[in-house]
């Protein structure tokens, strides 16, 4: 059954200029078009955030933050029980942040600067030792990296059937040179397209459609062997390299996280 959960209009006044709010959202979740007058950092535990934005979609494991600038109407969806939390900032100090909608990787020391304050229920710092941490996560925030999606789309006639593909199968074991003679086309020009218009590789696409998978065999408990053997490894090791690549962590330890 899906639910609809409606946030705070956007011409609202901010409650300071930057504020925190945290919600736990059940499966199925919309939360229907809108906008803010202030910036967004958007991230989430325990699942993945899917985010639209003018037809484009993102998506955000919990080691990236979502960024939204002032203004841009987005609409949100979590098909599974999300912790979520929200870094609200007003225009005036989002200057140095991206003017478009991206993912941003969030670092150790941000993780734990926002692990605190959730857990205290910081909303709005008040003290000047909470005012400190926010400077040091907006320091932090200006220097990190930028993604443009972690799953990326493209209308190309070439590559819509392989991420169309993908995201029905993320363990589709079709081989590059297997695509290009499907899509009848060459393997040079097939990996020509998937740098222009994707800005990765095939492999790197294939890899990130795994992690994302795999995240939904960790909360259903599969262990480490079993979701390695899905994806196609014939041991633990590959896979456990692949997730310490984007979660910055093992599977284990991010599971433990998720409890």
């Amino acid at each position: 059954m899906a639910n609809i959960y409606r946030p705070t209009p956007g011409s609202q006044a901010p409650e300071a200029d930057v504020f925190f709010s945290h919600r736990l959202f059940s499966p199925n979740t919309t939360v229907p078009m809108h906008s803010h007058a202030w910036g967004q950092l958007q991230l989430v535990s325990g699942g993945v955030l899917e985010l639209d934005v003018e037809g484009k979609r993102y998506l955000s494991p919990s080691q990236y933050a979502l960024w939204v600038p002032a203004g841009v109407v987005h609409e949100s969806f979590m098909r599974r029980s999300i912790n979520y939390y929200s870094m609200n900032i007003v225009p005036e100090l989002a200057r140095s942040m991206p003017v478009e909608t991206c993912l941003l990787t969030v670092s150790p020391i941000m993780h734990a600067i926002i692990a605190d304050l959730r857990q205290r229920g910081v909303t709005v710092p008040q003290t000047p030792e909470d005012k400190n941490l926010v400077r040091v996560l907006l320091d932090q925030l200006a220097g990190a990296s930028v993604s443009r999606a972690f799953l990326p789309s493209s209308t190309d006639k070439l590559l819509q059937p392989i991420l169309a593909a993908l995201e029905a199968a993320p363990t589709d074991n079709r081989s590059f040179g297997r695509w290009a003679l499907e899509l009848h086309t060459t393997e040079r020009t097939l990996a020509r397209r998937c740098r222009q218009l994707l800005g990765m590789s095939f492999t790197e696409l294939r890899q990130r459609h795994k992690f994302i998978y795999s995240l939904q065999l960790l909360r259903q408990g599969a262990s480490i062997k079993q979701i390695a053997l899905s994806l196609g490894y014939n041991q633990t090791s590959p896979y456990i390299s692949m997730f310490k690549k984007y979660a910055q962590c093992p599977p284990e330890q991010y599971r433990r996280r998720l409890s």
